[in-house]
């Protein structure tokens, strides 16, 4: 291998160049790759927009096809009338498989009675009320103001048979009291002492002897027997008389 021998520097003299360094590659600017990246991300972003104005379209379409109805403000039992404060206006999406009253129908509606037990929230159905008054012809209506020991702890309601007794008066012996069948029309709110009105439909001939009944405030509330209830059957002497001896024993 040859050897080069090279004379050193003499003192004063200028040190031999060094020989250039190699260039280091050539990288682009970070500007330059974001720029080949735009066209991606612009068609990322068009795919974006697009999917944004197809869904406002279809929750356009879908708001523009809402209907106004009917909907319940507040609980209302079944046979109370409906007043203005228990209905609302609901916007729904039309569906066929829903009925329920069109807002259109509120000033229709005031005034009907509740055919069922109506919930607050629900949707006012066509079957929901009725126009048919619980008043029969040939009746009247008493207000029966009552405490609250005089009625039973079940809830009355419209439309529910019930029997008003004439309790005797204190040291008074009746071996069978009076009654009056009726029928409930309205009950009232209760009152901070716990008393209320009924109202109650009774024949025109029965009216003034409940009014009678209802000034003195002696009288008492009981629920009808149902009638498909079978009546209990007779025991002998549960009437206080003898009972029969059997044919053929001694007296």
């Amino acid at each position: 291998m040859e050897q080069r021998t090279f004379p050193a520097p003499s003192p004063g003299s200028t040190a031999p160049a060094p020989e250039p360094a190699r260039a280091a590659p050539h990288v682009p600017p970070r500007t330059l790759r974001a720029r080949r990246r735009r066209p991606a991300v612009i068609a990322m972003a068009v795919a974006m927009v697009a999917a944004g104005g197809l869904g406002g379209a279809v929750l356009y379409n879908s708001t523009g096809q809402r209907i106004a109805v009917l909907a319940l403000a507040r609980d209302v039992p079944a046979g109370q009338a409906v007043v203005a404060e228990d209905l609302v206006v609901a916007r729904i999406a039309s569906d066929p498989a829903l009925r329920p009253l069109d807002a259109a129908d509120r000033s229709r509606t005031i005034g009907l009675r509740a055919s069922r037990d109506l919930r607050r929230g629900g949707l006012l159905l066509k079957a929901d009320v009725t126009g048919e008054s619980l008043v029969e012809p040939g009746q009247t209506v008493v207000g029966v103001a009552v405490k609250r020991t005089q009625v039973p702890a079940t809830r009355l309601t419209p439309g529910t048979r019930i029997l008003v007794v004439a309790t005797p008066e204190t040291g008074a012996t009746v071996r069978t009291p009076e009654t009056l069948a009726v029928k409930v029309i309205a009950v009232g709110k209760v009152d901070v002492d716990g008393s209320q009105v009924i109202d109650v439909a009774l024949p025109v001939a029965d009216g003034p002897k409940l009014a009678a009944w209802v000034s003195v405030g002696r009288l008492q509330v009981i629920l009808a027997p149902r009638a498909d209830g079978a009546a209990p059957a007779a025991t002998p002497g549960a009437s206080g008389g003898p009972t029969p001896a059997p044919s053929g024993s001694a007296a």
